[in-house]
């Protein structure tokens, strides 16, 4: 059997009764959607935050980028008669 550590959490009231009613659905422990949830959670949140830093150490100082503002503009002219076309990477 796996170790296991136990902790509180609070939910908000709704949150629970979801909760509650899913485990009686499912034939499973509140508990143990809990844990299947917060372990979904972790592991999806923690490869994102990864490949991030990753990201991050990949660029190179002076390397080609595009303005945060020139991407702003763009991304709102979406879906609009005047949108842009896709900003340009350049040298910073």
């Amino acid at each position: 059997m796996a170790k296991s550590t136990t902790m509180t959490v609070r939910l908000a009231p709704e949150v629970s009764e979801k909760l509650e009613a899913l485990a009686h659905d499912t034939k499973r422990s509140k508990a143990y959607l809990a844990g299947e949830a917060i372990a979904s959670y972790v592991e999806l949140n923690a490869w994102q935050v990864a490949h991030i830093k990753r990201a991050f150490e990949e660029d190179e100082p002076g390397g080609p980028g595009v303005p945060h503002h020139e991407v702003v503009a763009w991304m709102e002219s979406w879906g609009t008669d005047h949108e842009l076309p896709m900003p340009v990477p350049k040298k910073r």
